[in-house]
């Protein structure tokens, strides 16, 4: 964003497309945020405009950039990359965040470089590419991620530790369950619809259903949990040490999350959503028979905080 400023123009015009900036996208979100410019601020004159539910729900919007870059110099910069999309992540991050991993489908557009682009070659199918994004927003991935962080970047040094799914450990059931989902969270807009057709779905885009993403969301988390062999106990860490081990107990993994939910909406709905679809999905056939081998990395104390959605199969240890 310094070094190639000479390259960027204030207004859009013929042959220019937008650049993006990690600012404006979220998870499964390339519409999440427009970049308005305050010059009185003399440190951050850019800030995130936050797209609006009414704007969301127009298929035909798309978010305000900064700066605008010429198209050619976006292919020459893609190389062998011929797709009309790609996938995206937000380099600026930190592990106080509601979420610290954030993966997103955009346009082919121009990317700054707090938005490093995961470009993959020509082994790896669409398919594939999915589960990938899937893999990186899942909130037992971003747990790890956590772990990882020691600033504000999440770093391609950092991404090559991280324990991502390899394609040969997902059966057919897995990808059909996922890329459904993750097909309607990223296909909310037209200007995606070239990478909807890739993955042979030739319908008008998804609409934008708030509280139906949030469910969707919690299936995935939930999934990849299964996926990722946790058992429920370690889940109910992930989600909130405190649930496990009581309020006094020192640690803390998604709290900015928890809190600002229960403003919001009067309860932890993450926690709620992602348990109760983890429980469906023990009791499926997928994952029924593995359920009962799965090994607890650690023993609920004696007197640990009663799990708030009554599940039987707590093992309270004395």
């Amino acid at each position: 964003m310094t070094s190639d400023s000479n390259l960027f123009v204030d207004e859009p015009g013929a042959g220019y497309l937008p650049l993006y900036e990690g600012k404006m996208v979220q998870a499964y979100d390339h519409r999440a945020a427009s970049v308005v410019v305050n010059r009185a601020n003399v440190h951050r004159q850019a800030q995130p405009e936050i797209t609006t539910d009414e704007e969301h729900k127009d298929p035909e919007y798309g978010p305000t950039p900064r700066y605008w870059v010429s198209a050619e110099e976006v292919n020459a910069g893609l190389g062998s990359w011929r797709r009309k999309w790609l996938i995206a992540f937000k380099d600026v991050t930190a592990a106080t965040n509601e979420r610290t991993a954030i993966g997103a489908v955009i346009p082919r557009v121009g990317a700054g470089h707090n938005l490093p682009l995961i470009l993959l070659d020509d082994k790896v199918s669409v398919d594939q590419s999915v589960l990938l994004l899937a893999n990186f927003n899942a909130l037992s991935f971003d747990y790890i991620v956590r772990q990882k962080i020691g600033g504000n970047h999440l770093t391609f040094g950092i991404l090559r530790q991280l324990p991502f799914l390899p394609p040969h450990t997902y059966r057919d059931d897995d990808g059909q369950y996922v890329t459904s989902r993750v097909l309607e969270l990223v296909y909310t807009s037209s200007d995606l619809k070239a990478w909807a057709e890739d993955l042979a779905y030739n319908s008008s885009p998804f609409a934008w259903d708030e509280p139906a993403r949030a469910t969707i969301r919690a299936e995935l988390d939930a999934y990849y949990a299964h996926l990722y062999g946790l058992t429920r106990d370690e889940l109910r860490y992930i989600l909130d040490p405190k649930d496990v081990f009581g309020e006094d107990f020192p640690s803390e993994t998604f709290r900015v999350l928890k809190e600002r939910e229960i403003k919001e909406y009067g309860e932890y709905r993450t926690q709620r959503l992602v348990l109760e679809a983890f429980d469906r999905l023990a009791d499926s056939p997928r994952f029924r028979d593995e359920m009962p081998k799965r090994v607890s990395a650690f023993e609920v104390p004696k007197g640990q905080a009663a799990d708030p959605f009554g599940h039987a199969g707590v093992q309270v240890c004395s």
